[in-house]
C-alpha cells in the first residue's frame, strides 16, 4: 500500500501547486462574476483531473493486460487463439472507458458556465 501512496502523495501536491495561481487571483467586484470565475476554475481543475487519472489508470490496466496474456500465451501455445481474442476485447473496453471519460472532460470544459449563473 505504501508503495501506491507516494505517487498519489506526488500527484496531489503538484495538482496543488499547479492550482495555487488560481487560488491566488484577487475577488471580483460583484458577486456574480466571482461565482462564474469560481465554477469556471474549478471546472479546469475537475476536467484536468479527470482526464488525467483515467488516462493514467487506462494505461496501467492495459500494460497489466497484455502481460498477462503473454504471460498465459507463453504457459499455453495452444490457447494463443482464444487468449489473444480476450486480450483485444479488453483492451478495446478499456481504452473505451478513457474514451467516455474525455468526453465527460470535453462537457466540462466547454459549457458555457457564463449564462447560468
Amino acid at each position: 500500500m505504501r508503495k501506491n501512496l507516494k505517487p498519489f502523495g506526488l500527484l496531489l501536491f503538484f495538482m496543488l501547486l499547479a492550482s495555487a495561481p488560481l487560488l491566488a487571483q484577487e475577488s471580483q467586484e460583484t458577486a456574480i462574476i466571482e461565482s462564474r470565475a469560481n465554477l469556471f476554475m474549478w471546472s479546469l481543475i475537475v476536467g484536468g483531473a479527470v482526464i488525467t487519472l483515467t488516462a493514467s489508470v487506462g494505461a496501467v490496466c492495459q500494460a497489466k493486460s497484455i502481460s498477462s496474456a503473454l504471460e498465459g500465451i507463453s504457459r499455453n501455445p495452444g490457447s494463443a487463439p482464444h487468449i489473444r481474442f480476450l486480450l483485444i476485447f479488453g483492451l478495446v473496453l478499456i481504452e473505451t472507458l478513457v474514451i467516455y471519460a474525455l468526453l465527460i472532460t470535453i462537457i466540462i470544459l466547454m459549457v458555457k458556465w457564463g449564462q447560468y449563473a
